[in-house]
């Protein structure tokens, strides 16, 4: 069973939001954390001083993820400074509307550039050093979005949808010692335009009645480093139940 104490975990987009609380959680229990950002500096140094204050000091990376030269220099700091990596959970995405009709190829392509291309490179470039160690883990953050297809986020939901067939993929691909798993956020961090109306409905088409937290989707990646060694393939959904209607 792979042990979170000392074990190397990059966490890319770990600036803030659920990327940042998976980054505390992990630390709080030992982990040697690696935070990535792309451009919010200012806030990638303060989430290391509070990593800093309760755990590891975390080494901080930072670049374009839809870039593989971006990943082979963070492969290169990881190494260099620890000689391994144990754990690549990839987090990085954008989100926002984008009406079909009123859409455009930039949109498009920015989607799929960074929510799942990043997933692509991020998984054959540190995938690799896993295979090679024989031991490792991948954990995609996909989106409910990515099977029930929002018909005003459908770049959004498409590129999700491609993390979860990647996810899919890359378990047989780096099977038998690196497992691939992706964690299925459903109501959790509303978008900002977002009325109450709009998230009272949320709350009451849900099972259990009330909207996720980031906490739910950083406990749920905690399990799959930690519980069990035996789970590979999976897109294990943090919805509250929503997706059984």
């Amino acid at each position: 069973m792979m042990q979170l104490k000392n074990s190397i975990i990059l966490i890319t987009g770990s600036a803030g939001r659920i990327g940042k609380t998976t980054a505390m959680l992990l630390a709080r229990n030992g982990a040697q954390i690696v935070l990535h950002y792309h451009s919010q500096k200012a806030k990638a140094r303060e989430t290391a001083g509070e990593i800093a204050a309760i755990g590891k000091q975390p080494l901080i990376v930072n670049g374009d993820l839809s870039l593989a030269e971006t990943w082979m220099n963070i492969k290169e700091k990881i190494l260099l400074e620890f000689g391994k990596i144990n754990v690549l959970v990839n987090n990085s995405a954008i989100f926002y509307r984008t009406p079909f009709l009123n859409s455009t190829e930039t949109q498009w392509d920015h989607f799929m550039s960074v929510n799942l291309k990043s997933v692509y490179l991020g998984s054959k470039i540190l995938g690799e050093v896993m295979y090679q160690q024989k031991r490792g883990k991948i954990i995609n953050l996909a989106d409910v979005a990515g099977e029930t297809i929002w018909e005003n986020y459908i770049p959004y939901s498409v590129s999700k949808a491609g993390v979860i067939a990647l996810t899919k993929g890359l378990a047989k691909a780096l099977a038998p010692h690196v497992t691939v798993n992706a964690v299925s956020p459903g109501a959790v961090l509303l978008p900002d335009d977002y009325s109450e109306k709009q998230e009272s409905y949320l709350i009451e088409t849900t099972p259990l009645k009330r909207i996720g937290s980031p906490e739910d989707i950083a406990q749920t990646i905690l399990f799959l480093i930690e519980g069990s060694d035996f789970i590979t393939g999976n897109i294990v959904k943090v919805d509250g139940g929503r997706s059984l209607k």
